[in-house]
């Protein structure tokens, strides 16, 4: 069989489709089989990106998230280009890599951009350290590993031949780590995707985000201040039980109160928490809470990310599930988060991966690992997933 394939070629009937159905699975196995192929060629250019520094950094005219962030985006454009891709670096604020035809797109979108790597490492955490079969690094599961994973997956259906409806692109951000504002540009002078995934989270698919929330409190007179603190925050339950804000959900769990604060703002004390909070409970009813037990002291809504929620039985959900299932063998019943992701703000996409049930606190904590055949094995699974999308 040619290695061509575009759901469109063939017309309705009960054989044809039977015929199509074969033809796609067949298809499927080939695109396994040459993600395989690639795995040298992947991990050598996963240690490559890794080994740049990129935690964002003070901001120039011509590396507005920093030097380091901007040399990582330059490096992963130039492999998509070394790999026969499009590219465009939308102003050094965020890239993508792009293949196919047609007017609308799907993605994978994922960062280039880490965390500070902090102490405890064993090895240089910009190595790109290989031992066992496992790979080192910080950045190396959050998110240059799993991003590159999707751009070689991609690289996969190309020297399939294949055509697929949509156009596809792996878009590289630079500032998911701080603020969003890389997203924020793109969204400016581009259209949101069809679909699409994010690689930045957990396995199975996750249909429901929690929202984020950033408050602060703002010291008048220091006693009344920090009594309300120590009641309400530091000497209360993380579920925000004293505050009234205790909300629960069947799918998305309780209400997590972290990340507490001090600071000084011009010489006012000022006291911080995020919140992760679940659907089901606005923004505003939570705001009215927590300002009724503060009294006379000003609380603010820094930032706010409203809950996320794709219905579980979607097109899209649908066929990343099936890819999860295909390549893992196990149950890929979609799930919720209480973490957060581009897809708080990128419309029309899921988190998706690339940690798998069982792997827990591992991207921002010293020797941040991936072994190298789950590196491949979300190579398979992001180049199937990006197959259907480009088929729906």
């Amino acid at each position: 069989m040619d290695g061509r394939l575009h759901e469109n070629q063939d017309g309705a009937g009960g054989g044809v489709e039977g015929n199509f159905k074969e033809r796609g699975k067949e298809m499927e196995e080939k695109i396994l089989a040459r993600v395989e192929s690639l795995e040298q060629k992947m991990i050598e250019g996963i240690r490559e990106l890794v080994r740049i520094d990129s935690v964002e950094s003070a901001g120039e005219p011509a590396a507005p998230f920093g030097p380091g962030v901007l040399k990582a985006l330059n490096k992963a454009l130039e492999m998509g280009r070394e790999l026969g891709f499009r590219t465009v670096n939308m102003d050094n604020q965020i890239g993508y890599v792009e293949y196919g035809q047609g007017d609308a797109y799907v993605c994978a979108m994922g960062h280039v951009d880490v965390v500070a790597p902090g102490d405890g490492w064993r090895q240089p955490p910009f190595s790109g350290h290989m031992e066992n079969g496992v790979l080192y690094g910080r950045g190396v599961l959050d998110n240059k590993g799993p991003i590159l994973a999707c751009l070689f997956g991609l690289y996969a259906l190309k020297e399939l031949g294949y055509e697929p409806k949509h156009r596809i692109r792996i878009i590289f951000g630079c500032d998911e780590e701080s603020g969003f504002e890389d997203l924020k540009y793109y969204l400016e002078r581009e259209k949101p995707p069809l679909c699409g995934f994010t690689p930045d989270c957990k396995f199975p698919v996750v249909y429901g985000e929690r929202g984020r929330a950033v408050i602060r409190v703002k010291a008048g007179e220091l006693e009344p201040f920090f009594r309300f603190v120590t009641e309400y925050f530091i000497g209360a339950k993380d579920t925000g039980d004293r505050l009234g804000i205790d909300f629960s959900h069947e799918e998305y769990g309780v209400m997590e109160m972290r990340g507490y604060k001090l600071g000084v703002d011009e010489g006012t004390p000022y006291f911080e928490a995020a919140l992760s909070y679940p659907a089901g409970h606005g923004i505003d009813e939570i705001m009215g809470r927590i300002r009724e037990k503060a009294g006379e002291l000003s609380v603010v809504l820094v930032q706010n990310y409203n809950p996320v929620a794709f219905d579980r039985n979607s097109p899209l959900v649908r066929a990343l599930t099936e890819c999860y299932e295909k390549v893992t063998g196990e149950d890929g019943t979609p799930v919720t988060t209480t973490g957060g992701t581009y897809a708080k703000a990128m419309p029309g996409i899921v988190p998706f991966g690339p940690s798998f049930p069982g792997q827990k606190g591992i991207g921002h904590n010293p020797n941040e690992w991936m072994a190298v055949d789950d590196l491949m094995k979300i190579a398979k699974i992001y180049a199937l997933g990006l197959y259907r999308l480009g088929n729906l």
